[in-house]
């Protein structure tokens, strides 16, 4: 896979130099050549930590009355003529299409953070695009089919205390929610981010939440209960743009 992550103070020329052909053009189209359907990562957001590699899939659907020669597939952070990171293959070989006038092309993309992801401004929305050759020399590229989010990994830790404990005493719950920082390559408390507070009762599979309550400036949640029945505590994180939702594991309190 070819990767370019491009600084805020690289200049626009470099920027240009990463759009190697295909992909240094514009939109084009020659003869009947078609590319759609373009789904990155089975639809879900691409969550990266700090140095753990991440893998994924874009498909997308290549059609021509003389049969598809080869693929590509571009994500690209920022706009078209002047990225700050954009991910490719090294060669159309790497994208395998399926045989056939209308087909189904594949590219595997492998996100290392240290490489490919080098700025916390990389996380959020991400743009794809596509381009297939056909079999007698027609082809298309599309620049912009849509949108997708590359987010920074999440973790959210929670404790219920004291454990056990009486029936209606008080039941302090705390955690902490964190996000991976691509700058530094560490996790740091994502602030001021509202946490559900949920419950499952013994026996039940399904939680509910009890309130809501804002992370503090580390990312510290804290809040306390009245304990009414034995169950399962948690703190739930529905995420952001930039920032994929987590669940912690849940704390199980034992009432007396």
């Amino acid at each position: 896979m070819r990767r370019f992550a491009i600084g805020a103070a690289t200049s626009g020329a470099l920027a240009l130099l990463a759009l190697t052909v295909p992909a240094a053009h514009a939109d084009t189209v020659v003869g009947d050549t078609n590319v759609s359907n373009v789904v990155v990562n089975g639809g879900k957001n691409v969550a990266v930590g700090t140095t753990n590699k991440v893998t994924f899939k874009v498909t997308f659907t290549a059609s021509d009355p003389a049969g598809i020669a080869s693929g590509q597939t571009y994500l690209y952070h920022g706009t078209w003529s002047d990225p700050d990171a954009f991910w490719t293959q090294d060669s159309p070989s790497e994208t395998i299409c399926t045989s056939g006038t209308t087909v189904t092309c594949t590219s595997t993309y492998s996100i290392w953070p240290e490489y490919d992801l080098h700025y916390n401004a990389f996380a959020g929305t991400w743009h794809f695009g596509a381009y297939a050759k056909a079999k007698d020399g027609d082809s298309a590229k599309r620049t912009n089919l849509g949108t997708f989010h590359v987010q920074r990994y999440s973790k959210l830790t929670v404790n219920a205390s004291p454990e056990p404990v009486t029936k209606g005493r008080t039941i302090t719950v705390a955690g902490k929610l964190t996000r991976a920082s691509w700058d530094d390559r560490q996790y740091h408390g994502y602030t001021g981010q509202p946490v559900k507070l949920q419950f499952r009762k013994a026996g039940s599979s399904t939680y509910s939440t009890v309130k809501t309550v804002n992370t503090d400036g580390s990312g510290n949640v804290k809040t306390t209960v009245t304990a009414s029945g034995d169950g399962t505590w948690r703190y739930y994180f529905a995420g952001t743009s930039t920032t994929p939702a987590v669940a912690a594991t849940g704390d199980y309190v034992d009432v007396k």
